[in-house]
């Protein structure tokens, strides 16, 4: 996400140019086209800070976010909020729209956060990022990814123990087994390694 800060001059000029030709955002990941359907949804606290780090806060921004993708209408198959970056499985039907919802829900809550913390202006988030689900393995692996996610960045030792992703919701109505059988059938193999690299605190 920074190794544009490490780039010589010709190296930056070089990718600024091919992302103008690809008609990519100049300075962020290209979102993978506009076909409807679910999608990994990612963002992070820029430079991975830890900026959700009290239970209140992330209490406060997973509600946030969920009453957001309720008011735009927006089916959540899975979430994960983090005290640096959240995931969500989203299923969506206008991409554009959907990066402006998500824009002025990231927008609100960094003027939250900032009017919390007495730091106006200080940003945030850094953009967000997006996978398109290729198959029904990839959704439900990706389920899996996401309720694990606490686990990986070392957090808490079992899924159930993080209080702030829909992995409760799914206990409650599909049941224990349920999820190892799912877990058994969709396993995260090496998921997420060349791009889930946050550092917890």
């Amino acid at each position: 996400m920074y190794d544009y800060r490490r780039m010589t001059p010709e190296q930056r000029a070089y990718v600024l140019d091919l992302r103008k030709t690809r008609g990519h955002p100049w300075h962020g990941p290209p979102h993978a086209g506009n076909e409807a359907g679910y999608r990994i949804v990612t963002a992070a606290c820029y430079e991975h800070r830890h900026l959700l780090s009290t239970p209140e806060r992330l209490e406060w921004f997973e509600d946030e976010l969920l009453a957001t993708l309720h008011c735009a209408g927006v089916v959540c198959a899975a979430w994960c909020v983090l005290p640096n970056h959240y995931h969500a499985l989203v299923l969506i039907e206008d991409v554009r729209g959907f990066s402006r919802v998500l824009g002025q829900l990231h927008g609100r809550t960094s003027h939250r956060v900032n009017l919390d913390d007495g730091t106006p202006g200080r940003k945030v988030w850094f953009r967000c990022q997006d996978r398109f689900m290729r198959s029904e393995r990839h959704f439900h692996t990706t389920c899996n990814y996401i309720h694990h996610n606490p686990v990986r960045h070392g957090y808490v030792h079992k899924w159930q123990d993080w209080l702030f992703s829909s992995v409760h919701g799914y206990l409650e109505t599909k049941g224990r087994d349920w999820l190892l059988d799912m877990w058994r059938e969709y396993p995260l193999k090496n998921y997420g390694d060349k791009w889930d690299v946050f550092k917890t605190a």
